[in-house]
């Protein structure tokens, strides 16, 4: 699933580390100018700053709580093709 989401400084960059730290399946955010994944502090820190972020979950992945705990930072949710993922 992918959801585009906004985080608006420092401590939403840390919420969100400390919920997608929570789950077993890969968790990636993604700007403009690369990806992180969410589980990395230091990642997260590093796009927080960015606009038009992406949060993309492992493909088959049972989303459903993650998305209860994210909601806060849930913009829209979109649907990619394979070819925009990469």
């Amino acid at each position: 699933m992918v959801y585009k989401i906004l985080v608006n400084n420092s401590e939403e960059a840390q919420e969100l580390n400390r919920i997608a730290s929570k789950y077993p399946y890969d968790i990636h955010v993604q700007s403009k100018n690369g990806w992180a994944d969410a589980k990395s502090l230091l990642g997260m820190m590093l796009l927080t700053m960015e606009t038009d972020l992406k949060l993309t979950t492992a493909d088959g992945a049972d989303t459903r709580a993650l998305e209860d705990e994210i909601k806060p930072f849930i913009v829209s949710y979109l649907k990619l093709s394979d070819k925009d993922k990469k």
